[in-house]
């Protein structure tokens, strides 16, 4: 339902510039497979992987994602064609019944989501509560909430908001740094089709892209497309752009965070400089256990097999 409601945006964009366009549904991998947690997948990719294949096919001539869905190197042949204003950048909370276990560090809640940045996150901030895998397009995983014995559960803001499902029980959860690229929409062309790549300009806007290309770079220089919680958000303010990055260990005991502020003509490598510095003081540890756990676990299901 919001990939269509993107998409939908999109092609309504290009139709008020005169250009005709149709949609094409193309189910994702992450899409298909809803109940293995996000972390045991291999998150980068998942949801544009089946839309690159379709690109790069002539399938189809424009994809459009989720910017934090999509890899912060696209596939050979591809490239970003417009990133569109972007929405609400933070997550929420929607709750079932109060919020009352918010208000005490060690109370014992039971939260769902299947994202390892918000797990660590929420683990930092509440290391008693039970994490729960919630999987599922908007609505399946509203009606898993109602159903299970959960407390509350974890959405974007911008998610619930565009298809206006957002619940009254819920709050703004603006201590928890988005993932880079939150609420952000892109769109991707085949490289070299400058007629694609020209009627796209338009619906590109200049203040999202720049914002949105210091977090992924912030992403990129710490890890690529490793899964592991890193959280980024920069943002305009007066001519210059404020920008906040975390890195934390996968049980969210680690947390490292980093805030740096430049002018905006200064400001497009902001992010990957903010990323060397954090692992310069010890970043680089936490990295590089996160890396070895992948590594057992990969090994571990290879024997298993």
């Amino acid at each position: 339902m919001l990939a269509v409601w993107q998409a939908t945006q999109v092609k309504q964009l290009l139709e008020k510039e005169g250009l005709a366009a149709m949609l094409v549904p193309i189910k994702s991998e992450g899409d298909v497979d809803l109940k293995t947690p996000l972390y045991e997948m291999g998150v980068q990719g998942i949801f544009t992987r089946s839309l690159d294949i379709a690109l790069l096919n002539n399938t189809i001539d424009l994809a459009v994602h989720s910017m934090k869905d999509v890899p912060t190197q696209l596939p050979e042949g591809l490239q970003q064609a417009a990133v569109l204003k972007r929405g609400p950048v933070y997550d929420l909370l929607v709750y079932k019944r109060d919020t009352g276990f918010l208000q005490q560090r060690d109370s014992i809640a039971n939260i769902a989501t299947s994202s390892i940045r918000r797990i660590a996150q929420w683990l930092n901030r509440y290391p008693n509560h039970q994490i729960h895998n919630l999987r599922g397009n908007v609505n399946t995983r509203l009606r898993k909430l109602g159903e299970e014995a959960w407390d509350g559960a974890i959405f974007a803001q911008a998610g619930l908001d565009r298809i206006h499902l957002r619940p009254e029980k819920s709050i703004v959860l603006d201590w928890m740094l988005p993932a880079p690229a939150q609420g952000a929409i892109v769109v991707v062309s085949r490289a070299g089709d400058e007629e694609v790549l020209e009627g796209c300009q338009p619906l590109d806007h200049a203040e999202t892209s720049l914002c949105t290309k210091i977090e992924r770079d912030f992403l990129r220089t710490l890890l690529g497309g490793c899964s592991t919680p890193i959280s980024a958000l920069a943002e305009k303010e007066d001519g210059d752009v404020f920008f906040r990055g975390q890195l934390l260990s996968l049980d969210g005991r680690q947390k490292m965070e980093i805030e740096k502020i430049l002018p905006c003509e200064k400001a497009d490598g902001i992010g990957r400089a903010a990323a060397m510095e954090l692992l310069d003081e010890g970043g680089r540890a936490i990295v590089e256990s996160i890396r070895n756990t992948e590594t057992q676990a990969g090994t571990a299901g290879a024997e298993v097999k």
